[in-house]
């Protein structure tokens, strides 16, 4: 029986814990019960939301240029943009690798698709290229101008062939990519390499 009694007791405890706990929080935060309406004598203020969509991120030293884009455009996200980036150049030199020009026909423009069209009907794609690392070096340049938005990369991109790891070709590239200021799209295209 002397178990039984503690359980009810503990019980008792935990009961009126919970209870004080919910008192203290009623008379800390206050008690809501529906609409309230405006007591008289008190003014609201007018809610005034500062934009901040222009201010500029902290950025690497190698990504200091795009304060240019943060300054004229709004809702800019350069940790997005700098991870598209990476993603396309891997789809680009894939596809073109692959000889896909479908594929690389809505990723670049048509001056870049021509040059990849001729490249891959000369053959001199390597179709057993594979990524091995990609890094990108910095921001080469960023301006915004005629409604357009130009950024610059430099990648470090390192393909192995015939999936050898002693056959691995290191590159540096510098690629353009561009999108119009006014379009909601996340898609950039690629328009000098």
């Amino acid at each position: 029986m002397l178990y039984g009694d503690l359980q009810f007791f503990d019980i008792i405890i935990f009961a009126a814990i919970a209870g004080f706990i919910i008192y203290r929080l009623r008379s800390v935060l206050g008690k809501r019960t529906g609409f309230q309406k405006e007591a008289k004598g008190q003014k609201t203020q007018p809610i005034i939301e500062s934009d901040n969509s222009n201010q500029v991120p902290s950025l690497l030293e190698n990504e200091l240029k795009l304060e240019n884009v943060y300054k004229k455009v709004n809702n800019f996200d350069h940790k997005q943009f700098l991870e598209g980036a990476k993603k396309a150049f891997e789809i680009i030199i894939t596809s073109f690798n692959n000889g896909d020009k479908q594929t690389l026909k809505e990723l670049v423009s048509k001056e870049v698709f021509k040059a990849f069209e001729e490249a891959i009907d000369s053959k001199t794609n390597n179709p057993s290229s594979q990524f091995y690392s990609l890094v990108i070096d910095g921001v080469e340049d960023a301006k915004v101008e005629s409604g357009q938005i130009s950024i610059s990369i430099n990648f470090i991109s390192e393909q192995m062939l015939n999936n050898d790891e002693g056959k691995i070709i290191k590159n540096k590239d510098t690629w353009t990519f561009e999108k119009a200021v006014s379009s909601s799209s996340p898609k950039w295209i690629l328009t000098q390499t």
